[in-house]
């Protein structure tokens, strides 16, 4: 198909004046909704003269971008209605929070979701008043905000947002408002390739809208610099077509604006009815519009003699001493009632019928669309039965399986059974394969609009599985997706998922808000698999070795994060069914790649996962009713085969030294109960670990989180944790462990180091265990291998 040619938005389209100017009594009725938010405390329809006691005490808000953020919200407003549109918009520029409560306070859905904010003079002073005001809102769009799927606190992500939620909803129109300072940072730059990914037969379409005001905080924006040419040939590069509008006077950008959105929209519904009734398979080029208006648009033109609309200055609040400054306050009143709110608003404070003229009805409105509480629209997964798929186990340790091979046999099966229902994808940063998980190809390929070649593989245009060098772009669709309804995973090599610690930050706090609101709707958890893990990193070294994912997110809200450390393909199996199922979480489960001994059979797994944390009775040595003399404890998949094998090695040369062996699945198990959801009573966690027996525990991450985890326990003073310190390179499996102290013959020593009355009659030992370590490094560097006892371990039992 060829490129439709690039246009600018012009005075030719054929909207009629009447039109034009309700859009415009729109249009300057959200300006004065979002400059009382920020400035009014009292008087919302200016019916006295202003006095510094209506103002608020601290002026909080972004006014610069909110002017543009309403233009577009009355345009899409107009054009949704006119053409029955199923839309909603992620506002990029999220600090233009004012805006967005305003546009939802008018088209009524604010007041349906809040009713003591009604759309009269009443509710109008509460809207006000509640603006970054304690016991208020956010100045940010945030959860509260009606038909918001997007923070905006933190800028790039809102363009792999808008791709997240047209994912798989052929139906749905997402607009996108990217500001041209988010514009600059490197997720958003790469989000420009999603357009690569969208399939116009079974997704929806996103329309970027570049809004470039020319500023950023206290300096002029990248962007907006560039000459036109070289911008659009950027945009063209990026497979857009632009469509520009344009200017300062407000009359000619209404008329250039319904005319670029009238554009937009045509050509969009032309693309997807070639690919969908033509069979058109060439990767359309989709729609950008590129606007361009004042920052702070309408406001102060000058304050204290220094310009302002315009400029950097108006970023935040343009008029920052009003209670103090009477010309502040008189500018600031000249400012609001240049918006004629007499005209705009009855004496109820009412919106009057012509501003609502171009206003969609229903759930058609943005502030009410369900996409956009995606809970609405959620469906359970057609989870198959475990049995299916789980491995035999006649007795610990006998066996080897890959634990994500395994698992990726069952997401097949999910991936399978949504294949028309459509509401289940896997994303990853090209390493589907690498971590074994390549059984989803055999239900759904790779997707993929660009040009194939005879020897690529699993590439598909309707594929499900989504896979790019961006782990931003990942977790921004995932999280698209997520907010609008469907399920997801997303797999990454554990060290490199650091990339998304930021975005994971705002989605915790916007599901944590969104727990408190019962109006938000419950939406599938975000589910993280982190494979290729530090362990058996020994062929790429010390750059891939990280486990400390874990520690970020647990220092998050404990109502909404959960992490899982399966120990084999089974357990694996168990928590994947449970973090599928849930709903508002974020869930990180840390498993291996790499062949992994069979510990537990499926009923014994269900067990264990249920439990979170239990003894494992047939590793360990004690009898009778009295408590161990040692407890080992284990955490992640390496650990436990490496407590195993220090149990072993206790067992035939101290059979008299009473040995727990416990097993730690849910790492929040060991928080208290009044902690976190999930933790243990004081009794259950002394019960499992004793009060003052030793405890030597070898954990999969950093040491010091279990310490900080189980700081307040009886035990705390006799725990003594091994886990990863810093200590990688490229080398072999065994000797990682080894580098971080984590190794069998290491643990035996700790035993031996911190159990009362071994340190003398177990010398022997504990030298027998020194000399094995030594053994040990001479080999490797002889031979390239692991020690042939450590290679072809097996638990004996």
């Amino acid at each position: 198909m060829p490129d439709a040619p690039t246009t600018t938005g012009s005075p030719g389209s054929g909207l009629a004046d009447d039109r034009i100017r309700a859009l415009d009594a729109h249009w300057r009725a959200a300006n004065y909704l979002a400059a009382g938010q920020i400035y009014l405390l009292a008087n919302p329809l200016l019916t006295e003269p202003l006095r510094p006691d209506h103002i608020k005490p601290r002026l909080l808000g972004h006014w610069g971008t909110s002017p543009g953020l309403n233009l577009v919200h009355t345009h899409l407003g107009r054009v949704i209605k006119e053409r029955d549109l199923d839309a909603i918009c992620v506002w990029g520029p999220g600090h233009g929070g004012p805006a967005v409560l305003a546009g939802s306070w008018l088209d009524g859905s604010y007041s349906e979701v809040y009713p003591d904010v009604s759309r009269d003079a009443a509710g109008m002073a509460r809207l006000f008043r509640q603006f970054s005001f304690p016991g208020g809102v956010p100045s940010h769009v945030a959860p509260e905000t009606p038909g918001s799927i997007h923070e905006g606190g933190e800028l790039g992500y809102s363009l792999a947002h808008a791709y997240g939620a047209a994912l798989d909803n052929p139906g749905l129109l997402v607009a996108c408002v990217i500001g041209d300072g988010e514009a600059e940072t490197g997720p958003l730059a790469g989000s420009w390739h999603a357009n690569k990914f969208l399939d116009p037969v079974h997704d929806g379409a996103v329309l970027p809208i570049l809004h470039l005001n020319g500023y950023k905080i206290a300096n002029p924006t990248v962007l907006a610099r560039l000459p036109r040419p070289e911008l659009d040939e950027l945009l063209r590069g990026y497979g857009h077509e632009p469509i520009h509008v344009a200017g300062d006077e407000p009359f000619e950008v209404h008329r250039a604006m319904a005319h670029a959105l009238d554009q937009a929209v045509d050509r969009i519904a032309l693309l997807q009815r070639t690919a969908r009734e033509e069979g058109v398979a060439q990767r359309p080029r989709w729609p950008v519009i590129v606007l361009r208006t004042p920052k702070g648009w309408t406001g102060p033109e000058e304050v204290d003699g220094l310009p302002v609309e315009g400029t950097w200055r108006a970023h935040q609040v343009p008029l920052p001493g009003v209670r103090e400054n009477p010309e502040h306050l008189r500018q600031l009143e000249r400012w609001l009632r240049s918006y004629r709110p007499e005209e705009l608003f009855d004496g109820d404070g009412r919106p009057r019928p012509h501003v609502l003229a171009e206003v969609p009805e229903g759930d058609r409105r943005l502030g009410a669309n369900p996409h956009a509480n995606g809970g609405l629209l959620l469906r359970s997964l057609p989870l198959p039965g475990l049995e299916r798929y789980a491995v035999p186990v006649d007795k610990p340790g006998a066996t080897l399986h890959e634990p994500t091979r395994v698992l990726g046999g069952l997401l097949a099966k999910v991936m399978e059974d949504t294949d028309t229902r459509r509401d289940f994808r896997v994303v990853g940063p090209d390493e589907t394969a690498s971590n074994r998980l390549e059984a989803l190809y055999q239900a759904t390929g790779k997707a993929w609009q660009e040009a194939t070649l005879p020897t690529d593989e699993h590439l598909g245009r309707h594929g499900r599985v989504m896979e790019v060098l961006s782990e931003h772009l990942c977790q921004g669709w995932l999280e698209g997706y997520l907010l609008t309804g469907r399920h997801g995973l997303f797999s990454c090599y554990e060290a490199f998922v650091h990339i998304v610690d930021s975005m994971v930050n705002q989605h915790i706090k916007w599901l944590k808000t969104s727990r408190s609101l019962p109006w938000r709707r419950p939406v599938a958890s975000l589910n993280y698999l982190l494979t290729s893990h530090v362990w058996r990193q020994d062929h790429n070294g010390f750059s891939h070795q990280d486990p400390g994912f874990v520690d970020h997110v647990l220092n998050k809200s404990p109502e909404v994060v959960r992490v899982y450390l399966p120990p084999d393909a089974n357990t694996l199996l168990c928590v994947a069914d449970h973090i599928l199922r849930t709903r508002d979480y974020v869930n990180v489960v840390v498993a291996g790649k790499q062949p992994c001994f069979d510990w537990l059979d499926l009923d014994q797994a269900r067990a264990h996962c249920a439990r979170g944390a239990g003894t494992w009775d047939w590793a360990g040595t004690e009898t009778g009713a009295r408590e161990p003399d040692v407890v080992l404890a284990a955490a992640g998949d390496v650990p436990t085969q490496e407590v195993l094998a220090a149990a072993g090695i206790l067992r035939r040369h101290l059979p008299d030294v009473a040995v727990r062996v416990v097993n730690v699945v849910d790492m929040t198990r060991l928080l208290p109960k009044e902690e976190h959801p999930h933790g243990m009573t004081e009794h259950e966690f002394d019960a499992l670990f004793t009060r003052d027996r030793p405890v030597i525990f070898a954990y999969h991450g950093y040491p010091w989180l279990v310490h900080r985890l189980s700081y307040r326990r009886a035990v705390h003073p006799h725990l003594h944790v091994r886990g990863y310190k810093e200590a990688g390179t490229t080398t072999t499996p065994f000797d990682m462990v080894v580098r971080n102290d984590l190794d069998r013959y290491r643990l035996v020593m700790d035993v031996i180091d911190r159990t009362p009355g071994l340190a003398v009659r177990a010398a022997a030992v504990r030298q027998r265990m020194q000399d094995a370590r030594t053994r040990h490094h001479a080999w490797i560097r002889e031979h390239g291998t692991d020690l042939p006892e450590v290679a072809e371990w097996s638990w004996a039992g």
